[in-house]
């Protein structure tokens, strides 16, 4: 697994639209990997994430949830719990290969990284509830902004 200091991986994925993603690295951004849609833990850290998208936005970072559900599952999702940062499509587990997550049960483990300036600069195995503040915290720490 990624660890802090380790530079980011170059990684594209589709997003819950369809749409190509590749995300800026040296840009504050959030990466966090979840087993699958729809189950309560995932549900809980996606709508908590979705609850702090305004503050991670005021302090320049991109969120991007991360399971090797496909897009149509992520649309549906996304639509359901109402949920406006890029759910990225990772079927294959390239991605989480990427960052060195493991999905040898057939999903990713649960897994966030806190990335900019092109690096690994946090990582968290985190329970899902209480998760996004918890990161939230973290990223107010890092980059010495907010309070």
């Amino acid at each position: 697994m990624l660890e802090p200091g380790d530079p980011a991986p170059d990684v594209s994925a589709p997003n819950q639209h369809g749409e190509s993603v590749t995300p800026d690295f040296t840009e504050p951004t959030v990466v966090f990997f979840y087993p699958e849609d729809f189950t309560s833990g995932c549900t809980v850290e996606a709508n908590e994430f979705q609850a702090a998208l305004a503050e991670f936005r005021e302090l320049g970072i991109t969120v991007y949830g991360v399971s090797m559900d496909d897009v149509d599952r992520h649309a549906d999702f996304a639509d359901e719990e109402g949920l406006l940062f890029d759910l990225l499509a990772d079927p294959d587990g390239e991605v989480a290969e990427a960052f060195g997550v493991s999905t040898d049960l057939g999903y990713a483990d649960r897994r966030t990284f806190l990335v900019a300036d092109g690096e690994v600069r946090a990582t968290d195995a985190p329970d899902p509830a209480g998760h996004a503040d918890e990161v939230l915290g973290d990223a107010r720490s890092e980059f010495a902004v907010g309070g």
